[in-house]
C-alpha cells in the first residue's frame, strides 16, 4: 500500500492548453480522496486512469470557481455509472445547499447517499480517522473562508522482535501494550520492558495542501515536519504586491513556509496563465529551500518509506 499524489490540475483561475486549474488525486493507504474539482476533473480523472467510483472522500478549499465546479458533474456521473456506495465531501458551509440545488432542479435521484461535512474553524481541527490515516483541516488566508488539509498515515507503533519474544516466552497477550510502548508485569511479576523487545515506530509519512493563501507564518506550527507540503505560488516575487492584494502567494514565500515548517520537499502549483512553464518558480524556491517540485498535469509523486519523494510519472 502506498502514498500517491496525482496532480490532475495545476494552474489558477484561467484554465490554458497546458494547466487545468486545481484538482488532485491522493492515495493513501487505499484511502481514495479527491482535493477540489475545477471544471474538467473528471476527464482528467478518466485520462489519467483513476477510476471515479473509487474515490471515497473529497475535499473542497473553498468556494472560488476554480476548485469546486466540476463537482456537480462528477456527482452525476457517478449516479449514472451505478454508484450506490456513499460519497463524504468536506467543505464550506455553503456548498451542500449550492450542489444540491442543481442536482435537484435537474431532477437527479441520486442512487447513493452524499454527506456533507461542513469546514468551520478557526484553528487545526481533525475531521476523519480510520484504522490507517487520518485527516486534519486548518484555515488559509484567502479573500473568502478557505481551508487547508493535512493527510497523515497512522503511527504502526513498535516493532516488535517477535524471535526474542518467543524466546523469552513472554504471552502474545501482552504484544499490543508492548507495541504500543508500554512496559508490562507478568503474572509471575516478572517486569517486561518494552525497549527490550521492540524497535523504535517506522516514520509516519504526510501530506499538507495548501490551496489559495497569502504568505501566513501561522501554517508553520501547523503542518510541522510535513513530509510534504504543496503550496500554492500563484506568481514570482516580481509581483509580490499584486500577490498580497489577491491573497496569494509567491514562489520564494512558499518556500519560506516549507522551510519554517520544517517539511522535507515542496511541490508547487496553483500557476497563474501569465506563466508559460515553472522553471522560474523552482528556480525562485530553490534559493531558500532545497527539495522543491512543481505541479504539472498528469505528474504522479509517491511518498516513500524513508520519507523520500519519487516522481513517478511525468
Amino acid at each position: 500500500m502506498d502514498f500517491t499524489i496525482q496532480i490532475l490540475g495545476s494552474g489558477a483561475a484561467v484554465p490554458t492548453l497546458k494547466r487545468n486549474p486545481s484538482a488532485q488525486f491522493v492515495d493513501c493507504l487505499n484511502r481514495h480522496i479527491l482535493i477540489d474539482c475545477a471544471e474538467g476533473t473528471q476527464h482528467l480523472l478518466r485520462k489519467n486512469g483513476v477510476k471515479i467510483q473509487k474515490i471515497q472522500i473529497i475535499l473542497i478549499s473553498h468556494l472560488h470557481g476554480d476548485h469546486y465546479f466540476g463537482l456537480v458533474g462528477l456527482i452525476s456521473t457517478m449516479h449514472l455509472l451505478g454508484r450506490t456506495s456513499g460519497l463524504t465531501i468536506y467543505g464550506p458551509k455553503e456548498l451542500e445547499q449550492i450542489i444540491r440545488m442543481q442536482l435537484e432542479v435537474g431532477g437527479h435521484r441520486m442512487g447513493f447517499d452524499i454527506h456533507f461535512e461542513v469546514l468551520d474553524t478557526k484553528g487545526k481541527i481533525q475531521i476523519f480517522e480510520d484504522s490507517k490515516i487520518k485527516i486534519h483541516t486548518f484555515p488559509l488566508k484567502h479573500r473568502i473562508p478557505t481551508f487547508g488539509f493535512l493527510i497523515e498515515e497512522n503511527s504502526k507503533g513498535y516493532n516488535l522482535n517477535i524471535p526474542l519474544l518467543e524466546e523469552d516466552k513472554i504471552p502474545v497477550v501482552y504484544y499490543d501494550k508492548l507495541k504500543g510502548g508500554n512496559d508490562v508485569v507478568l503474572d509471575d511479576d516478572r517486569l517486561i520492558r518494552f525497549k527490550k523487545y521492540t524497535t523504535p515506530p517506522s516514520a509516519t509519512r504526510s501530506y499538507a495542501y495548501c490551496s489559495d493563501t497569502k504568505y501566513d507564518e501561522n501554517l508553520v506550527s501547523i503542518i510541522e515536519n510535513v513530509t510534504v507540503l504543496y503550496h500554492e505560488a500563484t506568481f514570482l516575487n516580481d509581483m509580490q504586491s499584486r500577490a498580497k492584494a489577491t491573497y496569494h502567494s509567491t514562489a520564494r514565500e512558499a518556500s519560506l513556509i516549507a522551510k519554517k515548517s520544517k517539511a522535507k520537499h515542496l511541490i508547487l502549483g496553483h500557476f497563474s496563465a501569465r506563466y508559460h512553464h515553472a522553471d522560474a518558480h523552482l528556480t525562485e524556491a530553490r534559493t531558500e529551500f532545497d527539495s522543491v517540485f512543481s505541479a504539472e498535469d498528469g505528474r504522479i509523486f509517491s511518498i516513500k518509506r524513508d520519507l523520500d519523494l519519487k516522481l513517478l510519472q511525468e
